[in-house]
């Protein structure tokens, strides 16, 4: 399948959002979804992850297609509004597209220390929630083997935040830029 011509064809552009609700994050076509997972699965086969990490909700379907393939579990960081008291690890995230800023938190006991840990989401756009995921994952004891996302906006500096750090990112389709209501993609 081909994400960047699909992208092309069917997502619709609102400012500088890209939506793909109608086949990848709200409803989910699982021909997309196994064909994303394939891809990402291919890139990181060699890296040996014993897990996936993705947030909850929108990361969940590419993390569990790539996981399938991977044969690796999958654990998603779940999402709160506000503080709270239970036994995770857990970061504040501030989201420029939601205006509202929210905890990622992965309970302690999931992610085992040495854990060498596979990052995978739907969109790379800023980089908070995943450079959150990723110092999680440092703080837990594990190692980041890499990033894949479905989807990455190459000018909203997300890959910059991230590769600060050294991590590898990978990205299946990336828009280079919208303009009057068009997403320019290429394939990566």
């Amino acid at each position: 399948m081909d994400l960047p011509e699909l992208i092309a064809d069917r997502a619709r552009v609102e400012g500088e959002l890209i939506m793909v609700d109608e086949f990848l994050n709200h409803r989910v076509e699982p021909a997309v979804i196994r064909s994303a997972g394939r891809d990402l699965a291919a890139r990181f086969v060699a890296d040996l992850p014993d897990v996936i990490l993705t947030a909850e909700a929108s990361g969940i379907p590419p993390a569990l297609a790539t996981a399938f393939e991977l044969d690796v579990p999958v654990i998603y960081a779940k999402k709160y509004l506000g503080t709270g008291d239970r036994y995770s690890f857990a970061r504040e995230v501030v989201s420029p597209t939601k205006g509202v800023e929210y905890r990622v938190e992965v309970a302690r006991h999931v992610i085992p220390p040495g854990s060498r840990v596979l990052i995978i989401d739907d969109f790379l756009s800023g980089g908070r929630t995943a450079e959150a995921l990723g110092e999680i994952v440092i703080e837990s004891g594990g190692e980041v083997v890499g990033y894949g996302f479905v989807i990455e906006k190459a000018y909203a500096g997300g890959r910059d935040r991230l590769a600060r750090h050294g991590w590898r990112i990978e990205s299946i389709a990336t828009v280079r830029s919208v303009d009057d209501g068009i997403a320019h993609i290429e394939a990566t």
